[in-house]
């Protein structure tokens, strides 16, 4: 697992080559506020051969937070990286490596009915009870969470994993009301704090799409509030001192700060924005879709461009993201050893200060 001694002389072997705070605290560690992310691609032979060279190279560059999830390629992308960081020549302990379980994953490929993949390995086997899924795809009780953290370390090829988070639990506001929901991850939550005192994990989190950016009242709508409570709540069911609840993921770039921009969680002296609250919570916060998978590295609005640092588009996209407060790292799709260079240049830029960023959306 990560350490706090490895990940900080990892930031000592390559901070000297990045700007102003590039490596930044995440509990004990030192992690890059440029990370690696491994949702992209076809579940085949060849973007796992093009997926270990990125991740290799990240490592070797100065990226040490690698994300991925179960789903994420029919499972190849966590293979892929276990593999990586088995290869690549930087120690274990100075990589802080993620992953998420809560989207039903295939086995290595796509297979033609998924509807009866589902059925048989899940439903039927007995390991998903059908009151517990949504959607056909979707499940995040507490024995389903166990068994994927369980197909998650095998194959990742770890004994630890850093941090794992509840994949988009607002799915499950589909079918089930925010009570449901939130009784359901208190219960998950509690297993996770098992498994955190066992070893197996060590920090835990939500990995959002929009239950963090929307207004409160909307239908994918999430309260960190009610979350850190219950949060709360499973560590002393589990008897821990504290929580290992300690991340949240949520989108975030130029065209979807909403993040920042929308002050939709109940905070202590009024409303305030997801990354607000989650700073004010002593939570950390990764950003996904730091240049909208792609579409970022094409155009950037004129306004918001000309105030920022890189030498390419994409790099000045993942400057902004990287900016904003209380943003630990920016997670960034690469499956080339080329674009993971290019990412990784425009830490050698200083982010925006807090007024400058502030000052885009004035």
């Amino acid at each position: 697992m990560a350490t706090e001694s490895g990940t900080h002389a990892y930031r000592n072997e390559h901070g000297d080559e990045f700007g102003r705070t590039y490596f930044r605290r995440l509990g004990d560690f030192a992690v890059s506020s440029i990370g690696v992310g491994t949702y992209l691609g076809d579940p085949t032979d060849e973007v796992d051969e093009a997926y270990h060279d990125a991740i290799t190279t990240a490592l070797s560059g100065g990226s040490n937070v690698i994300d991925t999830a179960i789903n994420y390629r029919c499972q190849r992308s966590e293979c892929v990286v276990g593999q990586a960081v088995e290869d690549a020549e930087v120690d274990r302990d100075s990589v802080f490596i993620a992953t998420k379980g809560g989207f039903v994953p295939f086995d290595r490929e796509r297979p033609e009915n998924p509807g009866a993949f589902v059925k048989a390995e899940y439903l039927d086997s007995g390991l998903i009870d059908r009151d517990d899924l949504v959607r056909g795809s979707h499940c995040i009780a507490p024995e389903y969470i166990d068994d994927q953290l369980n197909r998650s370390l095998d194959n990742l090829g770890l004994d630890t994993i850093d941090c794992y988070y509840v994949h988009n639990p607002e799915t499950q506001l589909l079918e089930k009301s925010e009570e449901e929901l939130y009784d359901q991850l208190e219960a998950t939550f509690t297993r996770l704090e098992a498994r955190a005192a066992e070893g197996d994990i060590r920090h835990y989190g939500i990995a959002t799409w929009t239950g963090l950016r929307v207004t409160r009242g909307h239908d994918d709508y999430l309260s960190l509030r009610e979350i850190v409570s219950r949060a709360r709540n499973a560590a002393k069911a589990a008897e821990n001192a504290t929580t290992h609840f300690r991340v949240v993921q949520l989108p975030f770039n130029v065209v979807m700060a909403d993040a920042f921009t929308i002050e939709s969680q109940d905070g202590p002296e009024g409303d305030q924005s997801a990354l607000w609250f989650a700073h004010e919570a002593g939570l950390n916060v990764m950003t996904s879709a730091s240049i909208a998978q792609g579409d970022l590295a094409k155009e950037l609005p004129g306004d918001v461009a000309e105030r920022l640092e890189g030498d390419t588009t994409a790099q000045r996209a993942i400057n902004f993201a990287r900016s904003a407060p209380g943003v630990t790292c920016s997670l960034v799709g690469a499956s080339t050893s080329s674009h993971v260079r290019e990412n990784l240049d425009a830490g050698r830029y200083d982010p925006m200060g807090a007024n400058a960023f502030d000052a885009v959306f004035e």
